[in-house]
């Protein structure tokens, strides 16, 4: 195996066809948005894997091995918990109107699985959350182009063991061809961050000179970060309960899967959630991992199925770093690099 590289964005787009669109909450008292991510025409092949014990899903039984429809046309990432579950109908109005769906007698029905996180709240005002509304404005911001990471859709309210979390996406070109790229939204109670060297923990799994630009900790900066996380969980109140949490991970590749492969896939995507961050899955979390496969290229043979699957935990706990890297303080969250600077003062 040659050295490996990313795409020439590093982000989710490097598969070819796939579109993001993201769109931020605005008012007093919001914090919260909606990533969505639009197949190519047609639709793409699905799959999930749901791992976190409070999940808040949309769809997801669609993309069982054993149902029917085998396409998805577009998947929706949302802050609001179940509340912004509403996002995907805005989403599938747009679809609809330009044509996108499952043939049915007389129309189209759109299929558009969807999950959330928990963000409520978390800018002053509770009922400040996403619906339809944001749906169609991130359909409608949709692109080709590099994705904005840190604080943004679907990020915006994210937290992350005391820190800001945040949107984060990366992606690579195996040996074979074959492009494998992720997209992720860090809202944990788990941290990303050694507690006792202050390092990253997905930055491991890094390309060659991806993170080069990361803040090296120096002496203190382990036990600042602790005492950030410590602070936010002082402030909480001990009012932390099931759901209260939860990251999302997409994963993508230009490989030709069937829904059974998408899902194996969406499995593995989790190992580099659980690489990244620590602990992960757990009763306060609803992590759920999605697998979109265009099939422009051809299904691999099991070498490179292998390979694909590799590639997955890897550009996931990739990404998380990159949004943890991106975010910028927000209210009474510091990021990662915020800290750091601190620290170095």
């Amino acid at each position: 195996m040659g050295v490996m590289r990313a795409g020439d964005r590093n982000c989710l787009t490097d598969v070819e066809g796939l579109r993001v669109g993201q769109a931020v909450l605005d008012g007093p008292g919001a914090l919260s948005g909606t990533t969505v991510v639009l197949a190519p025409p047609g639709g793409a092949t699905g799959g999930v894997d749901v791992r976190g014990a409070a999940p808040g899903t949309r769809e997801t039984d669609l993309l069982s091995p054993f149902a029917t429809v085998d396409r998805v046309h577009a998947l929706v990432l949302s802050g609001g918990s179940a509340y912004g579950l509403d996002t995907a109908s805005g989403v599938m109005a747009r679809c609809e109107r330009d044509g996108e769906g499952f043939a049915v007698p007389g129309g189209v029905v759109p299929i558009v699985p969807a999950a959330v996180l928990f963000d409520l709240g978390r800018g002053g005002d509770f009922t400040a959350r996403p619906g339809a509304g944001l749906g169609a404005a991130a359909y409608d911001a949709a692109s080709g182009a590099a994705v904005e990471q840190g604080v943004a859709g679907a990020g915006t309210g994210a937290v992350a063991g005391g820190l800001k979390g945040g949107v984060g996406t990366a992606s690579v070109v195996l040996d074979a061809g074959y492009t494998v790229s992720a997209l992720v939204v860090v809202n944990a109670v788990g941290s990303g961050v050694d507690p006792t060297t202050g390092v990253l923990l997905g930055a491991r799994s890094g390309l060659p000179g991806e993170f080069d630009d990361a803040p090296v900790p120096g002496p203190g900066a382990a036990q600042a970060l602790l005492a950030a996380a410590a602070a936010d969980a002082g402030q909480a109140n001990g009012q932390a309960s099931a759901g209260t949490a939860t990251s999302l991970v997409l994963v993508a590749t230009d490989a030709t899967l069937d829904k059974a492969g998408c899902g194996r896939m969406a499995t593995t995507a989790h190992d580099g959630l659980a690489r990244a961050i620590a602990p992960v899955h757990t009763v306060m979390d609803g992590d759920t991992a999605f697998t979109l496969a265009t099939g422009t290229r051809p299904a691999p043979d099991l070498a490179g199925t292998f390979a694909l699957h590799t590639a997955a935990a890897d550009v996931v706990a990739r990404a998380v770093v990159h949004a943890l890297l991106a975010a910028e303080p927000v209210g009474r969250w510091p990021s990662y690099r915020s800290v750091l600077a601190g620290v170095s003062r």
